[in-house]
């Protein structure tokens, strides 16, 4: 395992490639997660791409989620944005000038505020931080450019609370970290600022499936079956032409991303996304951005979310909150 907890966060100089670490090793309980992610989930999964136009209750996704309980201690209230719910966590000593704000995942269709507490109490803990956590609107009623709008609604909520832009850490896992370049991409061309940093956990980067699906990983991921790649890039293309108002949201490895704010990317080694998480980190520091990303050797899918089970996913989460403190001092 390279790099122990006390190792500072090291840019490379010039920047112009990621700063890249690999965490070996791969403990019991990791194991036992993959593998009934790979036998109840997975199934799951390749059934909703057999026929995802039925009816399917992704609703039921984030209440179903109420035993996963945050951090103990941590306060939690609901707030009201301009078009979603979001909640306002707080886990003990989150006391920093600096806040985060998350955008959890589900591949644009499921999950919520109450499937993420846990992950994000402790991303909250980690940090030292309060987290602002958004339910954005979601596929298939809704265009991704409506998450995208939610975002930028809970930078501006952060803002009126006296947390900027400049002490706000943008942050999200899988679909949640989509939305996390695209806000901070979006922040910028608003004129709204730049976020101190951005987090992506395991994150979907590029909505073309062809490199996804000729990577070896697309063979290996224990939760994402093959289909169900092209069938979700279907459904975003068809929820883009629900409103023509809007353009359709580029995938964040197209932008134009200079000047965005430094970046830790994290990503399991046998994940689905590995390379959309690879190709962004290097497109990112080609565009000068510092980022660092951490390849952690056969982690399922947005394993941080398993930290209480999974050490790996406690080590990770450590290392989330190590790097939004370093932000104090850049």
């Amino acid at each position: 395992m390279s790099g122990a907890l006390s190792d500072p966060f090291v840019w490379p100089t010039p920047v112009r490639t990621p700063y890249v670490r690999e965490f070996d090793g791969v403990s019991i309980a990791s194991r036992a997660l993959s593998a009934s992610v790979r036998h109840t989930v997975r199934p799951f999964l390749d059934a909703w791409a057999l026929t995802p136009t039925l009816p399917w209750p992704t609703g039921l996704v984030d209440r179903a989620a109420f035993p996963l309980l945050p951090v103990p201690g941590t306060e939690h209230h609901r707030i009201a944005l301009d078009a979603c719910p979001a909640e306002f966590v707080r886990a003990p000593g989150a006391d920093r000038t600096t806040a985060v704000l998350y955008l959890h995942g589900g591949a644009f269709l499921c999950c919520g505020l109450t499937t993420h507490r846990q992950l994000v109490s402790r991303i909250s803990a980690a940090a030292g931080a309060p987290v602002l956590s958004v339910a954005y609107r979601m596929l298939p009623r809704h265009p991704i450019r409506r998450a995208v709008d939610d975002g930028l609604s809970g930078l501006r909520w952060l803002a009126a609370h006296g947390y900027p832009i400049e002490r706000t850490v943008i942050a999200g896992d899988s679909a949640g970290g989509f939305l996390s370049f695209s806000v901070a991409h979006e922040a910028l061309g608003l004129g709204l600022g730049r976020a101190a940093g951005t987090v992506a956990i395991s994150p979907l980067t590029d909505l073309d499936p062809l490199h996804k699906l000729e990577h070896p990983n697309a063979q290996k991921c224990a939760l994402f079956p093959r289909r169900a790649v092209p069938v979700l890039s279907a459904l975003i293309e068809r929820a883009e032409r629900i409103d023509d108002r809007y353009e359709p949201v580029s995938s964040p490895v197209d932008l134009d991303l200079a000047g965005m704010p430094p970046a830790l990317i994290q990503t399991g080694s046998e994940e689905m996304t590995f390379v959309d998480a690879e190709t962004m980190a290097y497109r990112l520091a080609a565009a000068g951005v510092p980022t660092e990303l951490q390849v952690w050797e056969k982690q399922v899918h947005v394993f941080q979310a398993a930290a209480s089970l999974v050490p790996e996913g406690g080590r990770a989460v450590a290392r989330i909150g190590r790097f939004v403190r370093s932000l104090d001092t850049v």
